[in-house]
This record gives structure tokens, C-alpha cells and sequence, in this order.
């Protein structure tokens, strides 16, 4: 264990040559790597907060998760995988329908518990048996479809957040669109957090803040923690959010290769182990659920500095942060129509991270089979169909999870039994195996 705490030097420690790497076993000197873990701390942070602002959790003790999550993916990773783990954007959705239905955040953090068990389950079957198996039961046609509806079926909630000041989301949508293109780098990368700070400013300028729980809020106290209430009809509405973690953790996994050099599959099973665990401690504890961040695979990409010290030290920033109420109070004055203005992009850019899963897997909507699922799948999240069974309610997530598995699954099963869909195409199940039909049906 010892061992494990021990980075060699790089260099002098001091400086990087133009092309220069820092592994992630490797660190400069510490004053240089906690400067960039605080780098890493700013670049999560707007997004991280975002979600315990719309959710209705508290932020402090969302931080304090995120740190101690971050620190168990470290450690269980043997400090081979640089990564920090905030706050899932996929709970959104299914914490909002239950604080919706009344149901309270003690039940949110029962689903989110249950996630984060699923998702250990997963990595334990992925790190003995490989990730083939998730591409036979869910094809990307499938995980796009389930990972769209996630985004796009909070829209009504963007645009509620957005009517109540339209004036100011407005400003803070121009700020975060404008900030991504006007300046390049981490600043350019950081669009979100400064165009959340433009529109707060602007806010204030408006008289739509309140700060009197900032000043009532102490400097240093211990964040609100919370047990789970267990309800088993929630589930429905989380474990599609299953997806979108898995997806979320390979593509970092992918990403950190690609950036390095090196082959980090086999680490993809402990990745979702990690998550997995970080995000049960959060349901456990009143925190949201959690996943790797593509803001700080921009500040690696920026630095060049991949180690594993940086992200111990934004841990432990975090951490701190999360014991100072006054600072989580600032982050609650946040006022809705900033809210509006971020979540009209953000709800946005979930949903078309499922679009990206179609596009970089090259699903053919030409063959019926892909097109129909697609089609309703999408129909039933956006407009959120629900359907109840006794005292279980399933909303457009989660009927629009299980229609795509049932209609995928069952078409192509039924097409090689009347002869209308090839077999010789279900090899490659990472093309989608896109079934190709004999004599499509107009659509």
C-alpha cells in the first residue's frame, strides 16, 4: 500500500518540454500538481453542482462524495486510471419524477443506490468475462436510443426553468455558447462554469438573488447527510441510468488510451467497479450518483499532465470545500433563470450523446429494424409516456428502455424465423448486427 502513494519525479519537476508527458505514475512538484489538481477541482465544477442544484440536493455533501468517490476509483485502480468522478447528469431525470410524485430525496437516494449496485455487478462480470456481452444484449442502435431519451426527456424541465426569467437564461445561454467558441483552451472548455458565473452576475444585477441563508450559512461545518428510503417502485425509472454510466466510464477509459498511448482495456472492468461503488457510498449518504468527467479529460488533454497525484490532490480540495456550508449556500442562490439558460444546452447535449453513440457506431436507419426502434423509442421519452402497475409507475424512461430491448430483440428474433432478416450479419454485434431485410416494409 505504501508504494501505491509514491510518483517519480518528472524531470526536475519544474518544467515541460513542448510535447511533453506526464504519466499517470509520474508528478511534478507538489506545489505544480496541486495547482493542477485545483485545475481539475474548477473544470467538474460547474457541471458537478448543476445537478444537486436541480435535483434539490444539497451541494456539500454532493462535493463530499465526489471526493471520496474520486479517491476509491484512485485506489482501486492502483493509481494507474487518472480520473474524477462528479456528479451523473444521467440521475437527473428520474430524481426529478420522484421528487415530482412527492416521493422525497430519501427515496432518489434508494434509486440511486440500487444504480450504483447494478453497476458493480457490471464491472465484476466485465473485468472476468469482457465487455462483449454488453454489445450482444444492448447495440448501440439500443444504448443510443436509452441514453438519447435520458437528455431529451427533461426538456419540459428546461423550458419551465427557462420561462421564469427568459431575459436572464437567454443572457447565460449566449454566455455559455459564446465562451466555448471565443476562447481557446481550458477557458474554452470551461464554458459552462463561466457562463453560469455571466448569468449569476447578470442575475444580481436584476435583484433575482436572495442572500440571506448565505449569511446566516457558518464558515465550517459537516455537510447534510441522509439514509435511503427504500421503495422498490423508483427502480424503474434508474436503472436505464445504468447505460448511460457504462458508456460514460468506457469512453474515458478510451479517451485516457487514445491521450497516452497505452491500453487501459483491461481496466474498464475495475473503471465501472470504481464508479459503481462511489456511486452506492452516494445513495447511502444523501450525495447524487456519480460518473467520469469529459471536463477534466479536457484539463489532461490541455496539460499534458496525466498523473494520478493531480486528481489525489483535487480530492482532497473537494473535500474541503465540502465542509464550509457558507460555500455550498452561494452555490444554492443560483437563481432558476441561470438554470433555464445552462440546462436548455445541457439536457440537450445528454440526449445527443446518445445521437454520438449511433454516429460513431454507424447505425444504418435505412433497415426498418433500427429505424423502428429509434422512432418509438424517442417518441415515448421525449413525450414521457407513463404507465402504472398497481403502486409502480413507469415513466418514458423507463418504458423507453424497455421497449427497445423488447423491439430490438423480438423483431430480429422474429425476422430470422420468417427468413426476412439475415443471419450471417449477427456477428458484428458493435456494427449493430443492423439486421438486413430481404424485402424491407415501407415505413
Amino acid at each position: 500500500m505504501a508504494g501505491l502513494f509514491t510518483w517519480k519525479i518528472h524531470g526536475d519537476g519544474k518544467t515541460l518540454k513542448p510535447g511533453e508527458v506526464v504519466e499517470p505514475d509520474e508528478r511534478l512538484t507538489w506545489g505544480r500538481t496541486a495547482s493542477i489538481g485545483a485545475q481539475h477541482v474548477i473544470a467538474m465544477f460547474g457541471a458537478t453542482f448543476l445537478v444537486p442544484i436541480l435535483t434539490g440536493f444539497d451541494p456539500s455533501t454532493t462535493l463530499f462524495f465526489t471526493a471520496m468517490s474520486t479517491a476509491l476509483f484512485l485506489l482501486i485502480n492502483k493509481n494507474k486510471l487518472p480520473s474524477y468522478l462528479g456528479s451523473s447528469f444521467g440521475f437527473i431525470a428520474p430524481i426529478t419524477a420522484v421528487t415530482t410524485a412527492h416521493k422525497g430525496l430519501a427515496v432518489a437516494s434508494f434509486g440511486i443506490l440500487v444504480t450504483g449496485l447494478l453497476l458493480v455487478l457490471v464491472g465484476v462480470l466485465v473485468h472476468y468475462a469482457g465487455a462483449k456481452w454488453i454489445d450482444i444484449i444492448m447495440p448501440p442502435v439500443v444504448t443510443g436510443a436509452i441514453v438519447a431519451i435520458i437528455g431529451f426527456n427533461l426538456a419540459p424541465a428546461a423550458w419551465t426553468n427557462f420561462k421564469a426569467a427568459p431575459v436572464t437564461a437567454l443572457v447565460t445561454l449566449l454566455a455559455v455558447l459564446l465562451i466555448s467558441v471565443l476562447f481557446r483552451g481550458l477557458l474554452g472548455r470551461l464554458n459552462i462554469l463561466l457562463g453560469v458565473i455571466v448569468g449569476y452576475f447578470f442575475a444580481m444585477a436584476r435583484g433575482e438573488i436572495k442572500f440571506q441563508a448565505v449569511e446566516d450559512a457558518a464558515w465550517i461545518g459537516l455537510p447534510k447527510f441522509h439514509l435511503p428510503q427504500v421503495d422498490f417502485s423508483v427502480l424503474a425509472m434508474f436503472i436505464p441510468v445504468v447505460l448511460v454510466l457504462i458508456a460514460e466510464n468506457i469512453g474515458h477509459v478510451k479517451s485516457v488510451s487514445q491521450m497516452t498511448g497505452k491500453d487501459y482495456d483491461d481496466q474498464i472492468g475495475t473503471a465501472l467497479l470504481s464508479d459503481g461503488i462511489g456511486t452506492v457510498l452516494a445513495g447511502f449518504g444523501g450525495g447524487s450518483g456519480t460518473t467520469t468527467y469529459a471536463e477534466n479529460i479536457g484539463v489532461m488533454a490541455a496539460t499534458k499532465v496525466y498523473s494520478t497525484a493531480a486528481y489525489w490532490c483535487a480530492a482532497a480540495f473537494a473535500l474541503i470545500l465540502s465542509f464550509c456550508p457558507k460555500f455550498g449556500a452561494i452555490i444554492n442562490t443560483i437563481p432558476t433563470g441561470v438554470l433555464g439558460g445552462v440546462t436548455t444546452l445541457l439536457y440537450g447535449m445528454i440526449g445527443m450523446l446518445g445521437i454520438r453513440i449511433w454516429v460513431e457506431n454507424k447505425v444504418d436507419f435505412a433497415r426498418p429494424i433500427n429505424m423502428m426502434v429509434g422512432a418509438v423509442v424517442m417518441i415515448v421519452g421525449i413525450a414521457d409516456f407513463t404507465f402504472a402497475i398497481g403502486n409502480v409507475t413507469f415513466n418514458g424512461i423507463a418504458i423507453g428502455s424497455i421497449a427497445a430491448l423488447v423491439m430490438y430483440h423480438g423483431l430480429k428474433a422474429i425476422g430470422k424465423l420468417t427468413g426476412t432478416v439475415r443471419t450471417d450479419q449477427d456477428v458484428d454485434n458493435k456494427a449493430d448486427d443492423e439486421s438486413i431485410e430481404k424485402d424491407p416494409p415501407l415505413l
